[in-house]
Formats: C-alpha cells, sequence, structure tokens
C-alpha cells in the first residue's frame, strides 16, 4: 500500500508565546537539539517505509518557512504544499489532501495524517503503530491512534476502546472523570493523528459532512498549481475556500463514523501545549531548574528559563517559566503556563 504522509501545519500556538507567533507558529519552534518541530515531523514521515510523497497543508504566508525547513532536511522524500487562505479546520485540509491523493496515487493509497506540533521520542514504536495503522486502513477502517494515558489530564481528549475498536470520544473532561478513565483502563488520550485510504475517508465525508467535500472540489476546480524552484504547491482559491464550512475531522466524521478503530500505542508523545511541557523536556539540575540559554541562578528551583541572547538572573525564585526574546519577555507561573494565550 502507498502511503503519504500528511502533515498539518498551522495554528496559533499562543500557549508558547513569545517564541511562537501568528507568523512564527509552534511548528518552527526549534527545541533544544536545533530540529524544529515540524522538521521532527517530516523526519518521522520520511522513515515510513512505503511513504512515496511528502504533503504538508500549511497557511499559504506559511509556505517558504515550510519549505525551507523541508530543504534543510535533504530528504529524498519529495513534498508537495497544499496553501490555505484562510483557516478552515481539520475537515477542510484533510478533505483537500485527501482529494489530492486520490488523484496523484489512487483510491488505495494511504494518508497518515499527522500534527506538526507533536513530539514523539520512541520512533521504534510510532512505526510499529503505523504499521498497524496501515493493516486496519487496508480494511477500509477509519484508524486513530490513542496513547495509553499516564496521568489524568484535562486538556486532552480521550477515547474509549474495547481492543481496536472506538466506542466513543470524549471531550477534554473535569479532573473528577478523567481519573475515572484512568481507572478504569479503558480509555486513551486521543493523539490527533490519522490513518485511512483516501477512497475510505472520502466515502466517509461525503456521508457525514458531505458539504465540506463539495466544497473543497469547487475550490479545488478554481485553484492554482505551482511548480517552482523543485517545490510544487497547490494555492487554494481564496474565494470558494472561504466557503468551506468550518469544521474538525474529528466532530464532522470521526465521531459519527461506524469505521473507526484505533491503535493504542506508547510512542513518547506530547503535544507540547504549554511552556511547562516544554520544560519536561530537558534534564533538570539538583534543585529542578531547566534552563535553554544563559542564565545565573541563586536559591532559584524548579523553574524553566529560555533565553536566546542575554543572561538570565534569577534569585530567590521557584516555579516560575521566564523566556526572554529579543523583543518579549515572559514570566509566568509554572502551574499558570496554560494562561499564556491570554497576553
Amino acid at each position: 500500500m502507498l502511503l503519504v504522509p500528511t502533515i498539518l501545519c498551522g495554528g496559533a500556538g499562543s500557549r508558547l508565546w513569545p517564541v511562537s507567533r501568528a507568523l512564527h507558529p509552534k511548528p518552527f519552534m526549534r527545541l533544544a537539539d536545533g530540529e524544529s518541530l515540524l522538521q521532527k515531523a517530516m523526519l518521522r514521515a520520511a522513515a515510513m517505509p512505503a511513504a512515496v510523497e511528502l504533503v504538508a497543508v500549511t497557511n499559504g504566508e506559511l509556505f517558504f518557512k515550510a519549505r525551507d525547513e523541508h530543504r534543510a532536511l535533504d530528504l529524498a522524500l519529495g513534498a508537495s504544499y497544499l496553501l490555505e487562505p484562510v483557516p478552515r479546520g481539520t475537515a477542510a485540509a484533510v478533505a483537500a489532501a485527501a482529494l489530492h491523493v486520490e488523484r496523484a496515487h489512487g483510491a488505495d493509497a494511504a494518508l497518515l495524517v499527522l500534527p506538526a506540533d507533536h513530539l514523539i521520542t520512541d520512533l521504534a514504536a510510532f512505526a510499529a503503530a503505523v504499521e498497524d495503522a496501515l493493516a486496519l486502513a487496508a480494511r477500509a477502517r477509519l484508524v486513530t491512534f490513542g496513547i495509553r494515558p499516564t496521568s489524568p489530564e484535562t486538556g486532552y481528549g480521550y477515547i474509549e476502546a474495547r481492543g481496536s475498536d472506538v466506542l466513543r470520544f470524549v471531550e477534554k473532561p473535569s479532573l473528577e472523570a478523567a481519573r475515572g478513565f484512568v481507572a478504569s483502563g479503558r480509555f486513551l488520550w486521543n493523539a490527533g493523528m490519522f490513518c485511512f485510504t483516501a477512497g475510505t475517508i472520502l466515502e466517509e465525508m461525503r456521508r457525514h459532512c458531505g458539504d465540506v467535500v463539495a466544497a473543497v472540489e469547487r475550490c479545488l476546480e478554481r485553484s492554482r498549481i505551482v511548480e517552482r524552484d523543485g517545490a510544487r504547491r497547490l494555492e487554494l482559491d481564496a474565494e470558494t475556500f472561504a466557503r468551506v464550512p468550518d469544521t474538525s475531522i474529528d466532530y464532522a466524521v470521526m465521531e459519527k463514523s461506524e469505521r473507526v478503530s484505533v491503535v493504542a500505542c506508547d510512542i513518547g508523545w506530547s503535544d507540547i501545549g504549554s511552556w511547562a511541557a516544554v520544560a519536561e523536556l530537558g534534564a533538570a539540575d539538583a534543585q529542578g531548574n531547566r534552563v535553554e540559554g544563559e542564565a545565573v541562578l541563586h536559591e532559584a528551583s524548579g523553574c524553566f528559563i529560555r533565553s536566546e541572547a542575554r543572561v538570565v538572573g534569577a534569585v530567590g525564585v521557584e516555579d516560575l517559566v521566564i523566556v526572554d526574546t529579543p523583543d518579549a519577555l515572559l514570566v509566568a507561573r509554572k502551574d499558570r503556563s496554560q494562561d499564556v494565550r491570554k497576553v
């Protein structure tokens, strides 16, 4: 089965301000090893043996940044770019990608839909999970990936499953409900990753959200393909794409279809949804501080400090996030890092 990894690269990433901005969103944020989250997603995609093409769905204004991220990796796997003039949700993005894949590779080719801004550290386990997903996709299933929970997180959606069968999706629960989910052993975190053939997802989309597919098809009829400098991009027509219903693939299809399966996995997954989550990626000193850049600390504990240019001094403080960039400075309590988007 041919495989087309499809990377969804957009979003504001406002909880990771000031590093994540509208024109430099979270997927382009570089981690301590120098690679961006988008590059890590591209490398995961290129490692799949059946992959024949990489598709990136992104904002038109981010095309050159995404192209340069791909070029810097010097991958043998070529990339095409579907450029959205306005955001219309993941259902529109998946429909556009599936129609592209169907036309380029046939209805039996599989899409592996990956968010560009998630981190996966166990690549061998990820590859094994993809193989399991492809086997299910070959049986005309819509496959989602479920992460075995390690704590009662309230910021994630959950999947209740029996084996590979999905019983229901649950939106972000209360803490009490999340504790019950984890204790039951029946629930998985919803990782927002999917695998299905182009033909299967389009069939199910036409059944459950036909207006989305029809609107995207009208848009593609008026859209322009540009091939230049070794990059192929499809510039989605602004007027018609703006009329595509704005909805998520989860709500539009996955929660309604009777053909949904799940692959439960432990792949070292994180959605890097806050600075507190970023902090957990690095090694801590004896006082629990984690530093990226230069910092001088005195009687400080449990802090995360990231500085791009200047030395940061921290005295007598604990459990703070300090992120210093050339034009903006963030100081927040670590337990309030989800509220960064409010500034």
